[in-house]
């Protein structure tokens, strides 16, 4: 029987007035992989934090039976790695300036892992995590001895470690086994049946309420005797017209009865219809938008890029891909920065998100004020762009420091939309930002007009929005005309010549071996090894 190590009790939380965690019961075993998701606000990162200790709950209590490590989403980790992380994570403890943010992540990564505890809690450590990193990030949970609580937007990894997905909506945790895709498909159905229901309970409440109006309406038509009925016909009127009155009045409190103890069905909520129309309505009418030509970036003694070339044909969508540190931010500033050896279209207007967004915004001011701020439309349109992205009509108003990480970037993602850019730079646009709106993002920017530039390590993203891939090779830049899934399955071909090399080079030296021992025909052994030969030496070639 699995070990119980974490148990939370009625937890409750507020916010002012505001409940964010009304939470009945959580129970943590060990070899659990929980997945925990909700839209942004919805109180995941207040939850990790009750469950680790670091925030005392306003109701209820948490038991833990076994040490707890927290990784939050933000800050910077202290410099206690253990020599296992720091190698396998290549964080140096030292290192704290000139960081990317996915050394920055590696680094909180480490720090978790490095307090040997029983209980991980990981809130988005995937954040700007290059594929090798998430590679690795993903064996460490699969092979982690105790258990796990996951807040990820990454649905291939949430597939892929975690037994159940714990959804967080209005407060309430809702548990369902398996990955994400079990989930969404399980979360479908119930919905699907609950929608069912309530429109059976509506229906139900009209036929009721049709049927009372009805008996009354068959009441107040019972007539009373005519003057001229003599007495005995009157008094036998009035009295079937007294049952029969009596009668309706009967089955319409019965029917009245029916419809007050009808057992209420809420109507179910519904995932934020988030549709987002992107502006590029002056689209660059040219072959590229941008161009870049002998373009070197060194940092310190480091050379990241020398003499590299890169074209962004105008309407594309490009993915730049590269392991952490290799320069993909560092490159898109230079654009941003218009630098020299990039040549930008003079029709092109640059929009830019890069992973500091949430520190270009003005905490002070309002959603609202914020989302306007590079915008020429009126506010209508601003408050209208700011509900499809799932920000509530309550929350426009309040200044930007009381929101979560992710309505910031939703913000962030609202006054970009508002712009009048037609080349989108995006850097990490996933991050922070909860499944639903990030899925209504791929579906907005596949539909975008103009031209995208996107820097990201998710990889379903990558797969969803873009048509070209554009790799950090050695020190130069590699562009790959396809989709990241064509990318793959080519990289996966290129592997098969080594396969087939093994098996002639077996073949060929099984044939020396026979021609050694003297038993079998050297003439036709001599036709095939050459035969074998020449073939082998067009797999070298590559040809």
């Amino acid at each position: 029987m699995a070990q119980l190590l974490l148990e939370a009790m009625d937890i409750q939380v507020g916010f002012g007035a505001q409940t964010v965690l009304a939470v009945e019961r959580f129970a943590l075993y060990d070899g659990e992989r929980v997945g925990l998701i909700g839209a942004n606000g919805a109180g995941k990162s207040t939850f990790l934090r009750v469950l680790s200790g670091a925030l005392a709950p306003d109701a209820g209590a948490v038991r833990r039976m076994a040490p707890v490590s927290l990784m939050e989403q933000t800050g910077d980790a202290a410099d206690e790695f253990s020599a296992r992380e720091a190698g396998e994570f290549r964080t140096v403890a030292t290192a704290r300036d000139g960081l990317s943010g996915g050394e920055k992540t590696r680094r909180r990564l480490a720090s978790a892992l490095s307090k040997n505890a029983a209980v991980l809690l990981l809130d988005e450590p995937t954040s700007d995590l290059d594929e090798e990193g998430i590679n690795q990030l993903r064996q460490r949970i699969r092979s982690f001895r105790g258990a796990v609580v996951l807040v990820s937007h990454d649905r291939a990894l949430l597939d892929e470690v975690c037994t159940s997905i714990a959804e967080l909506e209005g407060g309430k945790l809702t548990l369902f086994p398996g990955g994400y895709t079990a989930y969404w498909q399980e979360r479908a159905r119930r919905r699907e049946f609950a929608q069912f229901e309530y429109g059976q309970y509506r229906a139900e409440q009209a036929r009721l309420r049709q049927a009372i109006q009805h008996k009354a309406e068959q009441a107040s038509q019972v007539r009373k005797a005519p003057s001229r009925m003599g007495n005995s016909e009157a008094r036998l009127h009035r009295r079937e017209a007294t049952e029969v009155a009596e009668k309706l009045q009967g089955s319409r409190k019965a029917l009245e009865s029916r419809l007050n103890h009808l057992e209420a069905k809420e109507r179910p909520r519904e995932d934020p219809a988030i549709r987002m129309r992107l502006g590029a309505s002056d689209p660059v009418r040219a072959r590229n938008a941008l161009e870049m030509r002998d373009m070197t970036i060194r940092f310190g003694a480091r050379v990241l890029l020398e003499s590299a070339r890169m074209v962004l044909p105008a309407g594309s969508r490009t993915a730049l891909l590269g392991p952490n540190g290799c320069g993909k931010t560092t490159l898109v500033a230079r654009i941003v920065a218009r630098d020299p050896r990039v040549r930008i279209h003079p029709q092109a207007r640059i929009g830019y998100l890069g992973q500091d967004a949430l520190a270009s915004l003005e905490a002070d001011k309002s959603a609202l004020n914020n989302a306007m701020a590079l915008s020429e439309h009126p506010v209508d349109v601003a408050r209208t762009v700011l509900a499809r992205l799932n920000l509530r009509a309550d929350d426009v108003h309040k200044p930007l420091s009381v929101l979560s990480g992710g309505e910031r970037m939703k913000v962030a993602l609202a006054r970009l939309m508002l712009s009048r850019a037609n080349v989108l730079l995006l850097d990490e646009p996933t991050n922070h930002i909860d499944i639903f709106t990030l899925e209504a993002l791929e579906s907005v920017l596949c539909e975008y007009a103009g031209t995208l530039l996107v820097i990201s390590h998710d990889r379903r993203f990558v797969e969803k929005i873009a048509a070209r891939l554009v790799f950090f090779h050695g020190h130069s830049l590699e562009t790959f005309e396809g989709t990241l899934g064509e990318w793959q399955a080519r990289q996966n071909r290129a592997d098969e010549p080594d396969v087939d090399l093994a098996i002639l080079e077996m073949r060929m030296a099984e044939i020396t071996a026979k021609i050694s021992t003297g038993k079998f025909d050297r003439t036709v052994l001599d036709e095939e090894y050459e035969a074998l030969s020449q073939k082998r030496q067009a797999l070298l070639k590559g040809d």
